[in-house]
């Protein structure tokens, strides 16, 4: 028997509590961040791909799995498929009217996300978050904050391995006065910022708290800075990815070059 995934345990918590919209939320969340495996008509051809599609009663969907053997379980043998995240999916099939058939019969996290989700998916996970500049008076531990928020902090931070070292949670003072929450990260690689930004502030949409608002900062560990926030903040270690072996570049690798359908 296959073990549950993290798409399982996030269905069940959702199915378990209809009416709690932070469950429909972290179902959403691990959608997005998790890697699919799309099942196609044939070999994808470069970035060109050709999904199988299904006629249903409630429109026209794409089958895709989160792990391998529930794709060749569904097929009854081994499929082509383009290996992609949800959120690479979810933008490949932004406003052309087709819905997403997960987990189809080989998973207790089988469900039919009608197009109309995805689109609300894709919208959700394009806010990009403002950049100000400020200047920062003091540190202080985080207070107040859910327990939502800390775990949602901690699933998403696990997903941006190799980005940075590490991060900090902390109440922040402005020299304007101003008083806010900063999730500081220290040695981020180069490019990574915009990204890291994104992954703060998605964890706060996606955490379900209204109205929250959470700044982000970036340090150099030889700043110090940084040695303020370790003192005053809540740690989060990203993970450290083993040196990567060359491997050839697959259909939805790179976020802002979905896969073409054909």
């Amino acid at each position: 028997m296959t073990e549950e995934t993290a798409l399982d345990a996030a269905h069940a918590a959702m199915e378990a509590a209809p009416a709690d919209d932070a469950a429909r939320l972290r179902f959403y969340e691990r959608l997005a961040d998790c890697e699919l495996f799309l099942m196609l008509r044939e070999e994808a051809q470069g970035e060109n791909i050709s999904p199988e599609l299904f006629e249903v009663g409630d429109g026209r969907f794409v089958l895709a799995f989160d792990r391998e053997e529930r794709l060749a379980r569904f097929a009854g043998q081994p499929a082509p498929y383009a290996a992609l995240s949800g959120r690479v999916l979810s933008a490949m099939l932004a406003g052309q009217g087709i819905g997403l058939g997960l987990n189809l019969e080989v998973a207790p996290s089988s469900i039919l996300i009608p197009a109309e989700a995805l689109g609300w998916l894709q919208q959700t996970l394009g806010h990009a978050p403002d950049e100000v500049q400020a200047r920062i008076s003091e540190f202080t531990a985080p207070a107040g904050l859910p327990e939502a928020l800390i775990a949602a902090l901690d699933s998403k931070l696990a997903t941006a391995g190799g980005l940075a070292q590490s991060a900090y949670l902390v109440g922040v003072l402005y020299d304007t006065g101003a008083r806010s929450h900063m999730l500081g990260f220290v040695d981020a690689v180069e490019g990574a910022r915009d990204a890291l930004a994104k992954a703060a502030s998605e964890a706060l949409t996606f955490s379900g708290i209204e109205a929250g608002a959470m700044d982000v900062g970036f340090f150099a560990a030889s700043d110090p800075v940084s040695a303020s926030l370790a003192e005053a903040g809540l740690r989060f270690d990203l993970p450290q990815p083993e040196p990567a072996e060359y491997a050839p570049i697959t259909p939805g690798s790179d976020p802002a070059k979905p896969p073409i359908l054909k």
